[in-house]
């Protein structure tokens, strides 16, 4: 490609998806919907079905006293009275027994690329289909999903599919590959579960973009039907996390060693928010951190921070800090750094760590050369960490 059809190019994926580079949310929904598939009215049907809506009983979870129920899924371990439901908004006490009201049921489920996970180890330029019902254990101040994450059901149109169907689904539109995002999946784990051993069965890749914050049981019962995971790495500053996610550091962390120790590909997305978290030391620490506990092949992506939801009055992440971050990386010995959300910057695509040659050029989620042959340096015969076969 020419210097002058790049240049063309570039501007055409820039223009084309500027609301995806401030990192804003969107559905690739198609006309085409599942045969058996319903659809809630919003308006007319969804407050009334909610109230009436028992979902099925939920997975980890203990009875305490006087008919109330603890939460045994993520580190809140919220303790649940009769008819209330926890911080996740999805996963409710009826009668001594803990229900989860989102089985079965997605708020959306559509098609884009796993470029904009972001993963970029994992068999790039492949689609995928993506999951998300309501719901999430966090409270991000930044959520540029809020408008699903920080609803009920109910509050938000939603769809009524089994897992078997959702399976069925991905062939049918042509992709061989399952991703469960937008919402935090922790919440819809029992749905999540099943679609994920149904997946495995067919021969389905499955990927998951998560904040982490899971007890270690339940991660490691998903993991060994998960082919990879993306994990936010939100700070590495427990005053960030307490302040502007509503939870704690030493979870994700915790949750980011098992992912490690089972073997599961992973990938790290560390969102740079401009006085919050992009402290050089910081950033530094994180990295040996990083390197000592999860090795030096971890791809590791700096994005740029957009203002939305809560915190509206702060400014887009300088390019320059995104990368003075990516020198922090590397300095400390990390592999394979990127930075996230600048279409077209040096910093999208992947280089050899051996010979420096540029091994797969991106122009945000778009691949336009790929040099990776056989998992290895097509230049030099690098072994690169990732997964490049989607069979």
């Amino acid at each position: 490609m020419s210097e002058n059809c790049r240049r063309q190019f570039l501007k055409r994926i820039i223009a084309g998806s500027a609301f995806l580079a401030s990192g804003g949310y969107f559905l690739l929904r198609t006309d085409k919907k599942l045969p058996d598939a319903t659809l809630n009215n919003p308006e007319s049907e969804s407050m009334h079905m909610i109230q009436n809506r028992t979902g099925s009983e939920a997975m980890f979870y203990q009875q305490v006293s006087n008919g109330r129920v603890q939460c045994l899924l993520c580190p809140h371990s919220c303790t649940l009275d009769n008819g209330i439901t926890g911080l996740c908004r999805v996963r409710k006490n009826f009668d001594g027994k803990l229900h989860t009201l989102v089985y079965g049921y997605p708020c959306t489920y559509d098609i884009g690329p796993i470029e904009k996970a972001p993963l970029y180890h994992f068999v790039p330029a492949h689609n995928r289909l993506c999951i998300a019902t309501v719901g999430c254990n966090l409270r991000c101040r930044y959520c540029h999903n809020w408008h699903i994450s920080q609803r009920s059901p109910g509050q938000v149109r939603e769809y009524e599919i089994s897992a078997e169907e959702m399976v069925e689904e991905a062939p049918r539109r042509g992709v061989n590959s399952i991703s469960f995002t937008y919402t935090e999946p922790t919440v819809f784990y029992e749905y999540m579960l099943g679609i994920s051993r149904l997946a495995k069965e067919k021969n389905i890749k499955t990927s998951i973009v998560s904040n982490g914050y899971i007890n270690p049981e339940p991660m490691r019962k998903l993991l060994p039907h998960l082919d990879a995971v993306k994990i936010d790495l939100k700070s590495f500053s427990e005053d960030f996390y307490e302040n502007i996610t509503s939870a704690s550091l030493e979870p994700v962390k915790r949750t980011l060693r098992i992912v490690r120790e089972e073997g599961v590909f992973l990938e790290i997305v560390n969102l740079v928010v401009p006085g919050l978290n992009d402290d050089p030391g910081e950033i530094r620490s994180m990295c040996n951190w990083i390197k000592d506990n999860l090795g030096d092949e971890v791809p590791v992506h700096f994005s740029r921070f957009s203002p939305t939801y809560r915190l509206t009055e702060l400014s887009p992440t300088p390019v320059s800090t995104l990368e003075t971050a990516v020198r922090i990386a590397y300095e400390t010995g990390l592999k394979y750094v990127y930075i996230g959300n600048v279409p077209g910057h040096k910093h999208n695509s992947t280089f050899c760590p051996d010979c420096k040659e540029k091994l797969i050029e991106r122009a945000h989620f778009t691949i336009l050369a790929n040099n990776i042959e056989k998992g290895k340096c097509r230049f030099c015969g690098y072994a690169i960490a990732g997964i490049w076969e989607i069979g």
